[in-house]
């Protein structure tokens, strides 16, 4: 046999044995620990590589307290205890998240720095309903700048980043919003920003309609007060469409969802990158040869099928509109009934804003592993109701990610209970967002401003003079100098004024 070094490894008898300084040192090194303690251990070794409070802490519940916010008593440093969030000892790492979105949020901050000595929003007392992250913290400190008084709450139980929300908090923003919320939390988060002792709002933003819903039903003497709501998602639309169409809206609405900026670079090549990254991030999916239906070929559509499509899937969708359904097939895409192909499906993706999109029915008949997720601002979209019953078991893998057991055994892989996958399993592109930001300041604005008469009680759509404003300052042209062959750089000016007086 050749020769060969080796360590030796040693026997039980030569190990020595620990020595302690006193017995009540062996007696804690000793001591078996209790369920809590394994739970507490186990949550501290599985969290030490994801507790920085960097864009994605949020999404990995860094805290280890257990207990409810709105069972602590918490004070910012200036004395304010209006504000419920989960930590405001985060503030500092919330302030970083901040000043890092700041950097690609460059059509917002011009508005902030060109239109703050004016305070065209003084007087504006706004409650805020969108979600809760580092870009939409730049949109309320913009518009507090710009004169406003503002009281926020977030839009989605998941989509709050905690320590964001605790660095508005610091800074004296009223809000109420932490990630995981509970529906009940949700609503109660909502009663607080509205129903305030010497405070009413007269402007609402809105991203869903919930908080339009809640002041409508709840606070009709408070609704009936408000100058103007700006609403940015197609859920929340459809519902001030509602009101309106019923004679109940009594206020004038801006509906920014439909602007050309929204539809065209938030709803399309933000849902482009980030349903790849709210995916990933949760399955660790390889999307090469997959299977994947696509629910609408709207903007969201489009952009959710441009990423998968690039990445190998394939790509198959269902669509109600005969003009989207066409744009899909010269796009490349197979257009399908769900029905007809929900057995041979890896992935299931929902963008319609519509509700049932997919039924219990079609959940049963999806394979074994089968990934089901929503794209859509409501949780509507996938019957998941429906899964709660008490033949199916519900087991939590990790972080937004549920494995709904049938008695057979088959197991559908859920994201975000049904809720938006972007904004609850991952983040999005701030640079898209500050175009949105801007078009949602801007329609503030003018709303609060406009002269009596000019808006009825009716839903608006955003000018398509203001969307493009908003564009003049966040993006630049690139133009090929001939002589020197070089390119040039050449920035738009951004004119506030131009967008408040083209009528």
């Amino acid at each position: 046999m050749p020769s060969a070094a080796f360590t030796a490894v040693p026997t039980l008898k030569s190990v020595k044995k620990i020595q302690f300084a006193n017995t009540e040192d062996k007696q804690e090194f000793t001591k078996y620990p209790t369920k809590a303690g394994r739970r507490s251990l186990s949550r501290s070794i599985s969290q030490s590589s994801t507790d920085s409070y960097s864009s994605a802490a949020s999404y990995t519940d860094s805290s280890d307290d257990e207990t409810s916010p709105r069972d602590k008593a918490q004070v910012n440093t200036h004395g304010s205890s209006d504000f419920c969030v989960k930590n405001i000892k985060q503030a500092e790492f919330g302030r970083r998240e901040i000043e890092i979105a700041e950097q690609d949020m460059s059509a917002l901050i011009s508005l902030r720095k060109r239109a703050q000595g004016e305070k065209p929003l003084a007087g504006a007392k706004i409650v805020g309903c969108t979600h809760i992250t580092a870009q939409t913290a730049v949109l309320i400190e913009t518009l507090v700048a710009l004169g406003a008084q503002c009281r926020w709450t977030a839009c989605n139980i998941y989509s709050t980043q905690n320590e964001v929300a605790a660095a508005l908090a610091e800074t004296g923003v009223p809000v109420f919003a932490w990630k995981g919320e509970s529906e009940d939390d949700f609503w109660w988060c909502i009663d607080r920003c509205v129903n305030t002792e010497g405070w009413q709002a007269n402007m609402i933003l809105d991203d869903g309609g919930d908080l339009t819903h809640w002041v409508y039903k709840k606070y009709p003497s408070v609704f009936k007060k408000v100058r103007g709501i700006v609403e940015e998602s197609v859920t929340g639309v459809h519902r001030l469409y509602q009101l309106s169409k019923a004679g109940k809206l009594c206020v004038p609405a801006m509906n920014v969802n439909d602007s050309v900026t929204k539809q065209k670079f938030d709803n399309l090549y933000c849902c482009r990158e980030s349903i790849l990254d709210g995916l990933k991030r949760t399955t660790d999916i390889m999307f090469g040869g997959k299977q994947v239906v696509v629910c609408g070929y709207g903007e969201v559509g489009k952009g959710c099928c441009t990423a998968l499509k690039a990445l190998g899937a394939i790509v198959c969708i269902t669509e109600i509109d005969p003009i989207c359904a066409l744009q899909a097939c010269m796009d490349g895409f197979r257009v399908v009934k769900l029905s007809e192909v929900i057995r041979q499906m890896d992935v299931v993706i929902t963008c319609t804003g519509n509700k049932n999109v997919v039924t219990r029915e079609q959940l049963d008949r999806m394979k074994n592993g089968c990934i089901v997720c929503n794209m859509g601002h409501s949780n509507t979209e996938i019957d998941v109701a429906s899964l709660r019953s008490p033949e199916l078991t519900w087991e939590r893998v990790r972080s937004q990610v549920d494995h709904i057991i049938w008695p057979d055994g088959k197991r559908v892989v859920l994201l975000a209970e049904g809720r938006l996958l972007n904004l609850s399993c991952s983040t999005v592109p701030t640079f898209v967002l500050s175009i949105t930001a801007t078009t949602q300041a801007l329609a503030l604005i003018e709303l609060f401003n406009a002269p009596e008469g000019r808006y009825k009680q009716d839903v608006y759509l955003l000018p398509k003079k203001m969307g493009k404003s908003c564009l003049h300052r966040n993006c630049s042209l690139t133009l090929n100098d001939d002589k020197n062959e070089q390119f040039m750089k050449i920035p738009f000016m951004f004119c506030l004024s131009m967008a408040l007086r083209f009528y």
